[in-house]
């Protein structure tokens, strides 16, 4: 992999894998395990993860992969899920209020529970930009971390498309990746990783979000 302007530089299938990646970490933070796929109590999982894009993430991946196997020796898969469904509406829900308020608003400078705010209308733009619309029922704020995840992945499906049609350069479309994972997500997950490490030190969103952050780290790096 090679960086040339400031900006990485990837192939068709590396920006495909990246989005992949990126949705896949942002749907997990925004429904509970038993909404949604259980793949992440595979250690196999993590460790073909670890291997993607030259090892972005390999270590914390690894992590996840012993973290997998060890809650799979003390109990049996459906309580495994339910598990880490009640470590999630702690985390990010509540009540009476989430530990881990999954917010940029919530995370800034000034210590707040309040996700909304002028991320808010700012991601709420971006998503307009792309022909994204606030998904699901969820109902969530555009500044959602899971939402500012997807909101990466679609970047990554445009660029891969621009590539993939050979008619146009997509390096605009990587400087807006690049810029804004600096000045958003890569800016407030060190705080929001905080929280949910002193809530939920040894469960299982502390070491998905130890993912994302290399990943964030990894993509501007």
């Amino acid at each position: 992999m090679a960086k040339g302007l400031d900006m990485r530089v990837l192939d068709c299938d590396e920006w495909q894998t990246l989005g992949q990646l990126y949705a896949f970490f942002g749907n997990s933070l925004l429904s509970p395990m038993n909404r949604t796929e259980t793949v992440g109590l595979d250690p196999a999982f993590w460790r073909d993860l670890a291997g993607l894009l030259d090892g972005a993430i390999a270590g914390p991946a690894q992590d996840c992969a012993a973290w997998a196997e060890r809650a799979a020796g003390d109990c049996s898969r459906d309580e495994l899920v339910q598990r880490v469904s009640v470590e999630f509406t702690h985390l990010f829900v509540g009540p009476p209020s989430p530990a881990a308020p999954p917010w940029e608003s919530a995370n800034g400078p000034v210590e707040s529970h309040v996700g909304f705010g002028e991320a808010t209308y700012q991601m709420r733009e971006r998503l307009r930009a792309v022909g994204l619309a606030q998904c699901g029922s969820s109902n969530q704020f555009e500044d959602h971390m899971g939402i500012e995840l997807l909101y990466l992945s679609e970047l990554c499906r445009c660029i891969a498309d621009v590539q993939a049609s050979m008619c146009d350069s997509a390096d605009a479309q990587v400087k807006e990746l690049e810029r804004f994972v600096r000045e958003h997500p890569l800016c407030w997950i060190g705080r929001f990783c905080d929280k949910v490490a002193a809530s939920r030190p040894d469960g299982y969103f502390v070491h998905v979000l130890d993912c994302v952050r290399a990943l964030f780290e990894w993509q501007v790096a």
